[in-house]
C-alpha cells in the first residue's frame, strides 16, 4: 500500500468517526472533551457582568479578568452620577513639608577621631 492510499484511508476513517451523531445538551461539556480535531489553546478567564456576577469562561488570550461595560441607560440618575464621579480622576493631595536641617557634623567628630 503506498503513502497516498494510507492517508486516504486514514482520512476516511477519521470522517466516519467524527461524523457520528452526538447528543448535544447542556451536560455535554461537563462530562466530555471539546469535540474538535484541532485544539486551540484556551485560557480560563473570569468574566464580570454588569450586575457584578462572575463567570469563568475560556478565552483565546491569556487574561485574568474581563469586565463587561456598564449600560448607562439602565441606571437611575443618582446611580449614573455616582458612577461618573467614581470614573473621574482623583485630585492628588500635595503635602509640602519643610524639613529643617539642623545637622551639625561637629557633634559627631569624637566618633572618628583617633585617640
Amino acid at each position: 500500500m503506498n503513502i497516498s492510499a494510507c492517508s486516504a484511508v486514514g482520512s476516511l476513517i477519521r470522517g466516519f468517526s467524527t461524523s457520528a451523531k452526538m447528543n448535544i445538551n447542556c451536560h455535554r461539556t461537563s462530562i466530555a472533551r471539546i469535540g474538535r480535531l484541532t485544539y486551540t489553546r484556551m485560557y480560563p478567564t473570569t468574566l464580570v457582568q454588569m450586575d457584578g456576577s462572575t463567570i469563568t469562561i475560556r478565552y483565546c488570550e491569556p487574561r485574568q479578568i474581563i469586565k463587561l461595560p456598564m449600560d448607562l441607560t439602565t441606571l437611575t440618575e443618582m446611580e449614573r452620577r455616582k458612577w461618573v464621579e467614581a470614573r473621574k480622576p482623583k485630585a492628588k493631595i500635595v503635602i509640602d513639608e519643610d524639613i529643617e536641617d539642623d545637622f551639625n557634623i561637629g557633634n559627631y567628630q569624637h566618633l572618628w577621631k583617633k585617640k
